[in-house]
C-alpha cells in the first residue's frame, strides 16, 4: 500500500517535533500500521526559518488551501493554536473529506460541538489526544481501555507552568513574582503568562477532557476559573502545617443530582495523595470509573517530543482504519455516539460543598476571634481548627487562619463579606477550598 500523506498546518516547534518523529521511527511507524506516514505539504506563513529540522523546500507553502485543495492528503494535521484562523482551517479540512488530528485544547472548548457536528457529517475522524496532557495517553484510555466505565470524577494538575511555579514556593520558599520570572527564563512560562497563571489554559483542558469523561457539551465560559496569582507563601505554610499541599487542580464530578461539578482554582490536596506529590512542570490526571476504580496518569504535560509522541500516535490511529479500509471515522469524538451526548447542568459555586480554609488578617485585640467564630456561625459554618499566631511583621494585624468543616460556598463567602466590615480586620479575608476525596 502507498503511503499515507498527511498535511501540517502550523511549523513552529511542535509541528517540527511531528517532522522529527516521522523521519526518526518511520520504521517502527511501518512496522505497526503496514504502511508509511508521510508528510505531504507543510504550510506556514514563515516557511523561511530555520526550525532544526531538514525539510523538502518543494512540500513548503505559506498558503493552507494547498493542503485542502490536494485529493491525496488524507489527515490534516491543525498545530496553529488559538481560535482563528485554526477554526475555520480544522471546518475546511473537514468539508474536504480529510481526517483531523489537533492539539487546540482552546479551539476544542469553545468550538468541539461545532466540529464534532461537521466531522459527524462527512464521516471523518477527530482525534486530539495532544490537547490535554501533552504525551500522557489519557484521552484514548478514556475512549478505548475504560470505555466501558460509567465516571464519576477527573482531578488533574494540568498546567506545567503553576504546578512548576507552586512546586518551588512551597520547597524554597519563594515569592511568586520570582519563580514565573525564573519559569519564564526557562521556557516553561511564556512571555505573557496570563492564559498559564490565571486558570485558562486548564480550564480548556478541563472543558475536554469533562465532556469526554461524561458525555455532555460544556459551556467553556460557565466553568469557574481562578489563577494561582493571590496564592501567597503564607498560604503555603499554613496548608502544610494542617497536612495539604496547594495545587492548580482541575474538577469535574458527577453529582448525585444529575449535575456535573466543573472548576479549576486552587486546591488543598492531603499530603497522603499521589496528587500532592506531583511537582515541577510535570501533570498528572485521575479518574474515578465505576468498576476501573481510580487510575492516575502521570507525565510530561508538554514540550517537543512528548506532544509530538501523543500526536502521531493519533496519525497512527487513523492511519490503521485507512489501512484496514474503511477510512471513515471508526469511533465518535467523545466515544459517545452522537445521539447519546446530553447537557448536563452545572452546579453553580454557591452551591458548592467542600471545605476551606479562612485566612484573615486582623488586630489584636479581645473578642476578635469571638466576633469571627460568631459571624460563622450565623451562616451555618462550623469550624475544625483554628490557629492565630503573632504578629510578626511589625505592625499591628496578626494572621488567623480557619479550618472549617464542609460548608457551602455561599455561605462562606457571605460570612467573609460581613467580617471583612469588621473594623478589626485590616485586609480582603481569603479562602482556599479543600479536597479529601478524591475518590
Amino acid at each position: 500500500m502507498n503511503d499515507i500523506k498527511a498535511g501540517l498546518i502550523g511549523f513552529g516547534n511542535i509541528g517540527a517535533g511531528v517532522v522529527k518523529l516521522l523521519r526518526d521511527n518511520s520504521t517502527v511507524i511501518r512496522d505497526k500500521v503496514g504502511t508509511g506516514i508521510t508528510l505531504s505539504r507543510i504550510a506556514d506563513l514563515d516557511i523561511t526559518s530555520d526550525r532544526g529540522v531538514a525539510v523538502d523546500p518543494a512540500i513548503l507553502t505559506t498558503r493552507a488551501d494547498d493542503i485542502f485543495n490536494d485529493p491525496e492528503i488524507d489527515i490534516v494535521i491543525e498545530l496553529i493554536g488559538g481560535y482563528e484562523p485554526a477554526r475555520t482551517f480544522v471546518l475546511k479540512a473537514i468539508a474536504a473529506g480529510k481526517h483531523v488530528v489537533t492539539a487546540n485544547k482552546a479551539l476544542l472548548a469553545l468550538h468541539g460541538a461545532e466540529i464534532y457536528a461537521a466531522a459527524a457529517a462527512k464521516g471523518v475522524e477527530v482525534q486530539y489526544e495532544a490537547a490535554v496532557g501533552g504525551g500522557i495517553p489519557v484521552l484514548s484510555a478514556i475512549k478505548g481501555n475504560l470505555a466501558a466505565n460509567r465516571f464519576g470524577s477527573v482531578f488533574g494538575i494540568m498546567n506545567g507552568t503553576c504546578n512548576y511555579i507552586l512546586t518551588r514556593m512551597t520547597q524554597e520558599g519563594a515569592d511568586f513574582g520570582d519563580v514565573l520570572k525564573s519559569a519564564q527564563e526557562l521556557g516553561y512560562a511564556e512571555p505573557d503568562p496570563t492564559f498559564d497563571i490565571e486558570g485558562t489554559d486548564t480550564t480548556h483542558k478541563l472543558a475536554v477532557l469533562a465532556s469526554l469523561c461524561f458525555g455532555t457539551s460544556i459551556d467553556f465560559n460557565a466553568i469557574y476559573t481562578e489563577g494561582i496569582t493571590g496564592i501567597s507563601g503564607i498560604d503555603i505554610r499554613f496548608a502544610e502545617q494542617f497536612g495539604y499541599r496547594i495545587k492548580l487542580l482541575a474538577i469535574g464530578k458527577r453529582t448525585d443530582d444529575g449535575q456535573l461539578e466543573v472548576r479549576v482554582h486552587p486546591t488543598m490536596i492531603p499530603l497522603h495523595n499521589p496528587l500532592a506529590d506531583v511537582g515541577g512542570a510535570f501533570n498528572a490526571i485521575r479518574l474515578t470509573g465505576d468498576f476501573v476504580g481510580p487510575v492516575m496518569f502521570y507525565g510530561r504535560g508538554a514540550g517537543q517530543n512528548p506532544t509530538a509522541s501523543a500526536i502521531v500516535g493519533d496519525l497512527i490511529e487513523i492511519s490503521r482504519s485507512i489501512v484496514a479500509g474503511g477510512g471513515s471515522r471508526r469511533a465518535a469524538p467523545l466515544g459517545f455516539l452522537d445521539s447519546a451526548i446530553t447537557t448536563l447542568p452545572l452546579k453553580p459555586m454557591a452551591d458548592i460543598v467542600t471545605k476551606f480554609m479562612l485566612r484573615f488578617a486582623a488586630l489584636d485585640r479581645p473578642g476578635v476571634l469571638a466576633g469571627i467564630a460568631g459571624k460563622l456561625g450565623e451562616k451555618g459554618i462550623s469550624i475544625e481548627s483554628m490557629v492565630q499566631t503573632a504578629r510578626d511583621n511589625g505592625g499591628e494585624a496578626v494572621p488567623i487562619v480557619i479550618m472549617t468543616h464542609e460548608a457551602r460556598e455561599g455561605s462562606i463567602r457571605a460570612a467573609l463579606d460581613e467580617i471583612d466590615a469588621f473594623e478589626y480586620i485590616c485586609e480582603k479575608s481569603r479562602f482556599i477550598r479543600i479536597e479529601d476525596n478524591l475518590e
